[in-house]
Parts: C-alpha cells; sequence; structure tokens
C-alpha cells in the first residue's frame, strides 16, 4: 500500500462517492490537509492525513532513530505536537519512511505494534458507502411526529456531552429540542446551512437529528452539542482527542461520541486510549456508534471496553439491521433504522450511488420541511444513551451505575442471533410483558412498543 494509489479503482460505486465528499472536505478546510485511503475488500482499510503519525511519548526517541531521523532535539519544534499527555503526533518530513506507511511497518518490525499509528480519519460515515450514518436522510410528511416519540420527562439533572456535526440554528422549532440543548460555542458550534435558497449538503442535520432522538427518550437531560465533526461529518484524531481532554472540565456525566474509525490493523486508536483512562478516572461514561460496515470488525472508539458499544436493530425491532457492525465487542443493539426526528429545512441532493449522480445523470433531489426519516447506528446510540440519562434522574444512580444496571437488562432479553436489546421506553423497567408508558405514548407489554 503507498499514499499515492488509485483506491477508486478498488472500491465500490457508493464507498467511492461517500469518500470522495470526505476527502474534498479536509482539502477544503482552513488549513487543508490530505487524507490517504487504504482499500480492503470492495471498501475502506482505514483512512488518515498524510505525512502524520501518532507515537506513544515514552517511545518518541525510539521511534525517531528508527525512522533514521535526527534526535528531537536537533528537529524543528513545529513537526511536534502533543495531543494529550503521553501521546505526540510527529509529522515525517523528508526522510528514508516519508511515507506513513513505510514509517509505520518500520516501527511495527523494530519497537512492535501499538507503539505509532497513523492519524485516522473519523466519521460519522464510517466509510463503507451508504452516506451519513447508513443512509442518505430521507422526506416525511410535514410535521411529522418523531419515532421513538417524546417521553413525557426523563433525565433531569443529568449533563450530555455531544460530538457530532453540530446544531442546526433553527434546532429550537422542534419542542423537545427548544430548552436544555445548547452549543459548546456558538460562533463555531452552529450546523451551518447554505443560503439562498436553502441547500442541505452531506451530513448537515446529524447533530440535530441525534439530539432529537436522545431528548425524546430524555426530555429534561441537559445536552452540550459541539461541531467537532466539520469535515463533511469527518474529523482526525488529533484534532479530536484536544477538544475531548478540556471537555472534561464541563463535568458532563455522559461523553456521546458520534464516531467511527476503521484503524489500520484493527489497533486501538492511542489517543483515544489515554483520553478514556482520564474519562474512567472522571466517573463519566461514553458512548459511541458500532458502525455501519455490516462486519464484526471492531471500529473504534466503540471497540475499547470502557465504550458503550451500539448496535442497530432493524425496523421491526427484532433483528439485526443488516448495516450495523456486529460482534462480541458490540454491548448493546437499540432501533435504528427508520427513524423520525428534527432535521433542516431545505433541498438536499442525494451524492451516494444509485440515488447520486451517476451514468450523466443528476443526483436525485429530496426536499425537507424540518423532519426526516434516517437509518444508522448513530441514531440506535443517542436512544441508549437517553435511557441512561433517564434512568439517571428517575433512580439517583450514578451514569456507570444505571449503565450497567440497564446492559445487565438488555442482556436478560437477548434476542438470539443478534444480542443483548433496549428498546425504547419511558420510566419504570424495561422488562418483555411488564406493563408501562411506552415511548408510543399508550400502556402496553413492552414485547414491541
Amino acid at each position: 500500500m503507498t499514499e499515492q494509489g488509485e483506491w477508486r479503482d478498488y472500491v465500490v460505486d457508493k464507498v467511492r462517492d461517500e469518500t470522495d465528499k470526505i476527502v474534498e472536505a479536509f482539502a477544503a478546510a482552513d488549513p487543508p490537509r490530505t487524507i490517504a485511503v487504504a482499500t480492503r475488500d470492495g471498501g475502506l482499510d482505514f483512512m488518515y492525513s498524510v505525512g502524520e503519525i501518532l507515537i506513544r511519548e515514552d517511545h518518541v526517541d525510539r521511534a525517531l532513530e528508527t525512522l533514521e531521523q535526527p534526535p528531537r532535539r536537533e528537529l524543528p519544534d513545529d513537526r511536534f505536537e502533543t495531543i494529550i499527555d503521553g501521546v505526540t503526533l510527529f509529522k515525517l518530513g523528508e526522510g528514508p519512511f516519508s511515507l506513513v506507511p513505510d514509517a509505520l511497518e518500520q516501527i511495527d518490525r523494530e519497537l512492535g505494534a501499538g507503539i505509532a499509528t497513523p492519524n485516522h480519519v473519523l466519521t460519522v460515515a464510517t466509510g463503507q458507502g451508504g452516506g451519513c450514518s447508513a443512509t442518505e436522510p430521507e422526506p416525511v410528511y410535514y410535521e411529522m411526529d418523531p419515532f421513538p416519540s417524546v417521553c413525557p420527562d426523563g433525565g433531569a439533572g443529568v449533563l450530555i456531552y455531544m460530538a457530532d456535526t453540530g446544531l442546526l440554528a433553527d434546532a429550537a422549532t422542534h419542542t423537545w429540542l427548544k430548552y436544555g440543548v445548547r452549543m459548546g460555542n456558538p460562533a463555531e458550534d452552529v450546523d451551518p446551512l447554505q443560503a439562498g435558497p436553502p441547500e442541505i449538503q452531506a451530513c448537515t442535520g446529524h447533530g440535530t437529528f441525534g439530539a432529537g432522538v436522545l431528548r425524546c427518550m430524555a426530555p429534561d437531560a441537559q445536552i452540550i452539542m459541539t461541531r467537532a465533526l466539520s469535515n463533511c461529518g469527518s474529523t482526525v484524531e488529533s484534532d479530536l482527542v484536544p477538544v475531548l481532554e478540556s471537555a472534561l472540565s464541563l463535568g458532563a456525566d455522559i461523553f456521546h461520541l458520534t464516531i467511527a474509525c476503521l484503524s489500520r490493523n484493527d489497533q486501538p486508536l492511542i489517543g483515544f486510549e489515554v483520553w478514556l483512562d482520564h474519562v474512567r478516572r472522571s466517573g463519566a461514561i461514553c458512548l459511541a456508534p458500532a458502525g455501519n460496515c455490516g462486519f464484526a470488525r471492531p471500529e473504534y472508539p466503540a471497540g475499547f471496553p470502557e465504550v458503550i458499544a451500539v448496535g442497530a436493530l432493524g425496523s421491526d425491532w427484532r433483528g439485526r439491521a443488516t448495516f450495523s457492525n456486529f460482534g462480541p465487542w458490540v454491548d448493546v443493539y437499540a432501533p435504528g433504522r427508520d427513524i423520525v426526528n428534527a432535521f433542516a429545512t431545505g433541498s438536499y441532493e442525494c451524492y451516494v450511488y444509485p440515488y447520486g449522480p451517476h451514468d450523466g445523470q443528476p443526483g436525485q433531489t429530496r426536499n425537507f420541511y424540518g423532519m426526516a426519516k434516517w437509518s444508522g447506528t448513530s441514531f440506535s446510540t443517542p436512544i441508549v444513551t437517553g435511557l441512561i440519562a433517564a434512568r439517571m434522574s428517575r433512580t439517583g444512580e450514578t451514569a456507570r451505575r444505571s449503565a450497567a444496571a440497564l446492559l445487565a437488562e438488555a442482556r436478560e432479553h437477548a434476542i438470539p442471533g443478534v444480542g443483548p436489546v433496549l428498546l425504547p421506553h419511558c420510566g419504570g423497567h424495561h422488562e418483555p410483558g411488564h406493563r408501562e408508558e411506552c415511548c408510543c405514548g399508550h400502556r402496553h407489554r413492552h414485547d414491541r412498543c
């Protein structure tokens, strides 16, 4: 594998369309970044920033020697950047190992695997096609109710930090998002619409949709939304980890990260590894989507044992959604197909095959009026986050205790061939046969809301 390879020749159409958008977004960013793509079995292996690697701090000197670089004291300071205590970004520059794949193979041979990694791209789309999340958003009837529905209460006193695409400026027009949901920084975390007339760009509205799903389960929870994924729903590890480290000072109970990343050799992300240790010590918990590739290969950060990995159920809530990743590393499954919630108003041109441009024809245009139907583990995850927050406010438990109790409950009611399952519900216990008020506002048995 080289950084100059024609990756487009080795992937299916929908993967090409989606990945092109991400690569172009990074190239147009300020400052611009060149993204390389490694392929595998007709899809992506992983994506990474060209010319940069992350190294564990206590191995930097040996890594430089291995790469035939001068000692650190003789190199310019701007070739190094501390991502988080214990992990350093190194810019390769000129030399015999100037390409990321060559440098990492050399370090692996000499020092062992896991010492250095690429500066991976993390994205809401997970790199296997289908637009942001598993599908591109679909229009629904004007003023359609959210599905699952809004609970009457739940989540009071719980603070949730969401890393996503930001918040739409008109999000508060939806009653379940009117209070208690704010941007971390209004100047930076607004999810922009292209003006006059409104054109909805790829991944726009993703954060607002996810926050809406969460608030339907826990309408009294407080949410801080950040536009951490500003490059067509993507970022790189070196940019995101410092933001998350700084966010620890906010005192959030739950970190909800709508990101997934396929990594080189399925190795953990070393910057995230350090940050998650800090999260554990703070008493907070972290949730992330399992990803939408439809296979058992782990994606990160969901693949870390400390993170609650959420997969998606299909539209009947009885089987796994075909797009959902799976395996023993996935902790729980929740509905993720055909979810309805808050979205942007404007026109949207599909860009992923078969609805995107092909055979000389333009992409399909879809018109939206503030609501959408969307699918993906990005939207099964906020259901679980919301249920944890609602339980915390109801029982007075910590986030860790509430999550453990709900996961134990999910394991008791696992679906054969799928795994532990949590269905949307409002208050009380989620047990098949238990009568209580459900997500759809009726009192009946919880075999299916």
